[in-house]
């Protein structure tokens, strides 16, 4: 990811003191950049993963998550989410009561109602609640 869009990404996000990111992957900018800015960052992923220093990695599933790892997160976000993942992780959102950002796959649309950020080259998605 470049880094433009990497620090879009972190400056819309950092206003949030604590965030999941869900699956994560081998993508571990934006976590290191909000983490760098003192955020407190879990990240999960159905694989393990490595993640930065100061960026915590749970094991779980959206689809059957486990709601005590997102209670205390302000914002759930994700990166490159696909669409049969932004329903249950939007009905997730709201369960723990956090707002859900997130990007998507190049041209697919979200499946869920949203409102609009454009940043560097990419599209920040805000899943209404």
């Amino acid at each position: 990811m470049e880094p433009a869009t990497v620090a879009g990404l972190a400056d819309e996000l950092a206003a949030y003191d604590e965030l999941v990111e869900v699956g994560i992957g081998r993508r571990t900018d934006v976590a290191r950049a909000l983490a760098d800015r003192g955020r407190r960052v879990t990240a999960t992923d159905v694989h393990p993963r490595e993640t930065p220093d100061g960026v915590l990695f749970v094991l779980d599933d959206v689809v059957e998550p486990d709601p005590a790892i997102y209670d205390e997160a302000g914002a759930i976000y994700a990166l490159n989410l696909p669409p049969e993942l932004h329903r249950p992780t939007r009905d997730l959102a709201r369960r723990v009561d956090a707002d859900l950002l997130f990007t998507t796959l190049g041209g697919d649309a979200p499946e869920v109602p949203v409102s609009r950020r454009a940043l560097p080259r990419e599209t920040l998605f805000v899943a209404e609640r």
